[in-house]
Parts: C-alpha cells; structure tokens; sequence
C-alpha cells in the first residue's frame, strides 16, 4: 500500500498480514480524497475500523491535524504505530485497540470532536450502520461533519440518525462510498 499525496507522498506501508483486514483500494482512496481535499488539511479525523491505518494515514499526510486510528487487533494497532512512525506521521496519529462502541464511548467521555469519520467495517453484518448512528447520536461529531462509509455497492447502510443526512453515493465496481454529513441540530422550541 501507499500513500497517495501529501506530506508522505509516495512511501509505502505495511498491512498486517493475512485476510482479516480489506484495504481500500488506490481508486477508491483516490477519488474519496479527491472529494474532501480541500476540507483535510487542519481537520480532526477518527479511521474507526483502520486495519493497516490507509485511511486515517492518508488524511494525515494530506495535512489534518489529529488522526485517531483504531481497530480491536492488536496485530493491527502495532502495524498502524509502525507504519505512522515509517511515515513520520507519528506526532499527528494517535491508535487505539478498542471494540468500535467502546472507541466512540471513550472519545465522547474525553470531550473529542471530529470533522470526518471514516467506517470501513465488514460489509455484511451491518455494523457499519450501528457504529454510524452511534456517531450521529454520542456528539463526537461536529455539526457539518462528514461520516464517510465504504460498503458493498448491494449493501449500502441504513442509517436511521435524524441529524444523518445522506449526501453524496459513489460506485466502484462492487463497492461503493456513502457520506453522511450531520446536520444542526434542532431545538424543540424551533420544532413547532
């Protein structure tokens, strides 16, 4: 794997070995930073499912300025901290070994807030959509921030959030991307 702009323009990185982890491929990276590279440098991001950190990494290198990666492998946090270390990127990524809901628990009892969240949870089980309304709903979201779900273009994610607004579905071939973009939320007394 590689990163493809940025700071680490280029360099290379490890994946953990075996088949648990399922990298974004180059195209879909490519286009996905193409749709948010002028919104990345200065930004807070969290790579919530980060398997080898190509996500979170990538948007470091193009400039945010907090990068949390996590993923409940051990295996996979380590190959993160390496990788950011190789890229010198160290000093702006933070990795986390965490189940997801205890990740997003943890960041809301540390008062963090991110402009972007990346989800690329296993396609089938749903868990994609879980761990999105449990962003939309936990207020580690800022308003106007983007939840960017990568999915199986036949299994594109549910998620029920009032403050989930569903802006823009991009296909690759038998994935795709969804960005769901948190709207202001809304008073009671504004609701009459």
């Amino acid at each position: 794997m590689r990163i493809i702009a940025g700071s680490a323009r280029g360099r290379r990185f490890d994946a953990p070995a075996g088949m648990d982890t399922r990298p974004t491929l180059d195209r879909v990276k490519e286009s996905l930073f193409g749709i948010l590279q002028f919104d990345i440098p200065g930004s807070s991001v969290l790579d919530l499912f980060s398997g080898s950190g190509n996500l979170g990494l990538e948007a470091a290198s193009r400039g945010a300025k907090r990068v949390i990666c996590n993923d409940r492998s051990r295996e996979c946090a380590e190959q993160i901290q390496k990788n950011a270390a190789l890229l010198g990127l160290q000093d702006r990524v933070k990795v986390y070994c965490l189940d997801y809901a205890a990740c997003i628990d943890r960041l809301r009892y540390e008062g963090t807030c991110f402009d972007f969240v990346f989800l690329d949870a296993p396609y089938a089980d749903g868990t994609a959509a879980m761990a999105a309304e449990k962003i939309f709903s936990s207020g580690i979201l800022k308003e106007g921030g983007r939840v960017i779900v990568e999915h199986a273009k036949s299994l594109p994610p549910a998620v029920g959030s009032v403050l989930a607004d569903m802006t823009d579905r991009r296909n690759y071939g038998a994935c795709a991307i969804s960005v769901y973009k948190r709207k202001k939320a809304v008073a009671p007394e504004e609701r009459d």
